[in-house]
């Protein structure tokens, strides 16, 4: 997953991301990590606020 990227490349926190998903900052990281699988409600909100695919997201396409 892109995820990590996405939110370096807008210049954002994980908190600030995981207050826009309404998450605690240490379940975010765990996603990020893969340490936890990132729920489908999650990967739908973090696509439109990227203004990006959930396929880009998950690697199926380089095309964002």
């Amino acid at each position: 997953m892109r995820i990590r990227d996405l939110r370096e490349d807008s210049d954002l926190t994980q908190e600030e991301v995981a207050r826009y998903l309404n998450i605690r900052q240490n379940t975010y990281s765990q996603y990020e990590n893969g340490q936890r699988q990132l729920p489908l409600d999650c990967l739908i909100a973090l696509a439109k606020f990227y203004k990006t695919s959930t396929d880009y997201i998950l690697g199926v396409t380089d095309k964002r």
